[in-house]
């Protein structure tokens, strides 16, 4: 375990792209329309923050990670190393992850393996709680005392594939979700893949590694869940044209626990009347009232993979990108990172964020983010994206160069969090040092975050704006 102290000198480079002037910057003024947006997006949560960030980006020594001045981090696991349960080594492409208390003031972590039959460290294969044996995905699970220190590292379920995001439950689970349609036969798989496991992060054996099969069989991205109704809002990130749809589950027990959701329900996708791809809607503020929900006719994908069937003459709503998800207040949020035309999507966007309001069955563009908008991220790529305990957001970039972590406040201004140094001038920079899994501590006084390629999670501390 590692710790670095960000109190030195910013950098002072010779030149500096718009990315790296605005990093240093600290903040980034939206103007008054985007305060109007983060108003109806931070509905129902903490209303303490109105200030714009910590101040400029600080070069780490040691080549890790840069913070603001006064933020300390650690290492609390890095891949290659060994696991401290003895179950082998750290599987590779550290992914989403989310944060649940534990007695005493510990915390449990959870954390997603994205690794595919090519990854360099697969997750260990433990009895009765893997899966598939040639599948090389998982979850694995830390705990941390009451200082932050890890006491534990273990497999919390393996034998899965490309596990990417996920989401937690009411009941302290997580929903990990395997973000392919690979088939048994497939690059050596034994079983079919494409499904969401539950996983306790205290007794994985508790949750074993049972695919929730009724939830359907797509790429899942991530999860949220109506704390109130119990319904399972899904996002699909599908690579090709037509892009992915966004899902809801109304399960047979809404009320929840531990292993409810393999009792069953109705998997729905969402159509937005006339609108066949939200890539087109490029105004903040859209909304869009009569949202229907239609059920998915084979949720196994037995045949056909569920975006490509049969809707009705309506057809259904579709999108590029959809990642983040999560509920706050009485709605659910999702993001579409990017839309891109050249690959298919009816528009370009370089971000978006999505309001769904089920008592209202309204859908409202809360965010759209550059280069034509404005709201523009000193980057491009939103991706997985948390809740501050001070209110606004953390943003998890996914893009080329230099990637970061950004703040959003509620006054609309963008900051710097985070930067990854480890991959800078390395190929890894151009697609895979991107930022995953940013949650926080219950208690909110720590950031933990994940670097995908070298997979490292990291604790942060310092002055949050509470």
């Amino acid at each position: 375990m590692s710790e670095t102290r960000s109190d030195s000198t910013p950098e002072n480079g010779r030149t500096a792209n718009r990315r790296q002037v605005l990093a240093r910057s600290g903040a980034v003024g939206l103007g008054i329309a985007f305060s109007g947006a983060l108003s109806e997006l931070f509905a129902g949560t903490a209303s303490a923050l109105g200030r714009s960030g910590y101040g400029p980006l600080v070069p780490d020594p040691n080549g890790l990670l840069d913070l603001p001045k006064g933020f300390r981090y650690q290492v609390l696991s890095r891949e290659g190393d060994r696991l401290r349960s003895g179950e082998g080594t750290v599987p590779s492409n550290h992914d989403g992850m989310s944060a649940f208390a534990g007695k005493g003031g510990s915390v449990h972590l959870v954390r997603n393996h994205e690794n595919r039959v090519t990854a360099r460290f697969a997750v260990p294969t433990v009895e009765g709680i893997t899966y598939d044996p040639q599948g090389k995905g998982g979850c694995t699970a830390l705990t941390l005392d009451h200082r932050g220190t890890v006491v534990s590292e273990r497999v919390a379920i393996a034998g899965t594939a490309v596990n990417c995001a996920g989401g937690p439950t009411p009941w302290g689970t997580w929903l990990t979700c395997e973000e392919t349609e690979d088939r048994a036969g497939t690059n050596g798989y034994t079983k079919d893949h494409g499904f969401i496991f539950e996983v306790d992060p205290v007794d994985p054996h508790r949750t074993g590694a049972i695919p929730l099969t009724a939830m359907g069989r797509f790429q899942h991205e991530a999860i949220a869940i109506d704390p109130r109704q119990g319904i399972v809002y899904e996002t699909e990130d599908a690579f090709e044209k037509p892009f992915g749809l966004f899902y809801r589950f109304l399960p047979d027990h809404p009320r929840g626990g531990v292993g409810s959701l393999r009792a069953g329900g109705r998997l729905q996708a969402m159509r937005v009347p006339g609108v066949p791809d939200l890539s087109t809607v490029q105004e903040t503020g859209a909304s869009f009232d009569g949202i229907e929900w239609v059920d998915v006719p084979d949720p196994l994908a037995t045949q056909t993979p569920v975006r490509l069937q049969d809707f009705g003459p309506k057809g259904i709503t579709h999108a590029q990108k959809l990642e983040g998800c999560y509920w706050g207040g009485t709605c659910v949020y999702f993001v579409s990172s990017f839309a891109h035309s050249a690959e298919g999507s009816a528009a370009d966007h370089f971000g978006q964020i999505w309001r769904y309001d089920p008592a209202a069955r309204r859908l409202t563009l809360v965010i759209v983010f550059g280069p034509d908008t404005e709201v523009q991220l000193p980057g491009e790529s939103p991706d997985n994206i948390c809740l501050a305990p001070g209110g606004g957001l953390m943003v998890c970039e996914d893009g080329n160069g230099a990637q970061h972590v950004f703040g959003v406040s509620r006054r609309g201004e963008v900051y710097a969090m985070a930067r990854n140094r480890q991959n800078i001038g390395t190929p890894e920079a151009l697609e895979w040092g991107e930022f995953a899994g940013v949650t926080f501590a219950p208690n909110g006084r720590t950031m933990y975050v994940n670097c995908y390629t070298p997979g490292t999670t990291f604790a942060v501390t310092g002055p949050f704006h509470g």
